[in-house]
C-alpha cells in the first residue's frame, strides 16, 4: 500500500513539474514576442514617449507634431546641437543632391542648401503643415535649390538612385515604419551614396532627452545594417549626438 501511495505521489509530482516547465516556456515565448530579435514589428502598451510599436527591441518614439514647430526653431538649438559642425562634417560637394528626411521646418535643409549651390536639397516630411512652413521661408528668402516632398509613413517618395546622400537629424527614431522607410531611402540612394544619422546619445544619462528620443550606436548599427547599409564611421564632434555615417554598396 505504501509503495502504491509513493508511486501516485511520484506521478503527481512529475505532472506538476511538467506543467511548470510548460508555463515557463510559454512565458518566455511571450516575452520574446514583445521584443523580437529580428526586424518584425510587435506591440506593447505604449510608454509615455513611445507608440507601443517595437522594432529590433526598440520602442518607436512619438512623432513631434507641427504644433511643436517652435521647439525646432528655438534660439538655443544652435549651441545645444552645433548643427553647423554636423553639416561641415558631411563634406558635401557643391553639386550633390541631398535628401533631408524628416525635414520639419527646414532647420537643416537651409544649412545644406548653402553647401550644394549647384545641386539641391530635397526636404522630405510626412506632415504637410511642416512643409508649408518650410516653403513659406524658402520663398520668403528666395532659396531656389530646395524642393519639398510629402512622404507617407512608409515611403519617402523619392525616385530610384536620385540622391547622393540622405540625412536624418533627430528623425529616424520616430519612423513608424523604419524598415519600409529605410528600404525606400536605400533605393533612392545612388550606388556608393551615404545615409547620415544624428541621434542623441542614449548611452549618456546626462543627455536630458526623453528615453525613446535617444538611440545607442549599437541599436542604430543593428537597424541600418538590416537595411543593407554598411557602417563607415561615427563622428564624435557634436556635444550631445552621435553623427553616424553609413554607405550603400557601390
Amino acid at each position: 500500500m505504501q509503495s502504491s501511495h509513493l508511486s501516485a505521489l511520484y506521478r503527481f509530482t512529475r505532472k506538476v513539474i511538467t506543467a511548470c516547465l510548460l508555463l515557463t516556456l510559454l512565458a518566455g515565448c511571450t516575452a520574446n514576442a514583445a521584443t523580437p530579435a529580428d526586424g518584425s514589428y510587435s506591440y506593447k502598451s505604449p510608454s509615455s514617449d513611445g507608440i507601443g510599436k517595437v522594432y529590433y527591441g526598440r520602442e518607436i518614439a512619438n512623432v513631434m507634431g507641427y504644433q511643436g514647430a517652435n521647439w525646432l526653431a528655438r534660439p538655443s538649438r544652435a549651441t545645444e546641437e552645433r548643427s553647423d559642425m554636423a553639416v561641415d562634417a558631411l563634406m558635401l560637394e557643391k553639386d550633390d543632391v541631398v535628401a533631408d528626411i524628416g525635414a520639419g521646418l527646414g532647420y537643416i535643409s537651409f544649412q545644406l542648401a548653402r553647401w550644394v549651390k549647384e545641386g539641391k536639397v530635397v526636404a522630405v516630411d510626412v506632415q504637410p503643415e511642416m512643409l508649408a512652413l518650410l516653403e513659406a521661408e524658402r520663398d520668403k528668402y528666395k532659396v531656389d535649390n530646395i524642393e519639398t516632398v510629402l512622404s507617407t509613413e512608409a515611403d519617402p517618395n523619392l525616385p530610384t538612385e536620385s540622391i547622393d546622400m540622405a540625412v536624418m537629424f533627430d528623425a529616424y527614431h520616430e519612423f513608424e515604419y523604419p524598415a519600409e522607410m529605410m528600404a525606400g531611402i536605400v533605393s533612392a540612394l545612388k550606388p556608393g551614396g551615404q545615409v547620415v544619422l544624428a541621434e542623441y546619445r542614449a548611452e549618456n544619462p546626462l543627455v536630458l532627452i526623453k528615453k525613446h528620443h535617444k538611440m545607442t550606436q549599437k541599436q542604430v548599427k543593428k537597424e541600418l545594417s538590416a537595411a543593407g547599409l554598411t557602417w563607415v564611421k561615427t563622428d564624435d564632434r557634436l556635444p550631445q549626438q552621435h553623427l553616424m555615417f553609413f554607405e550603400k554598396a557601390a
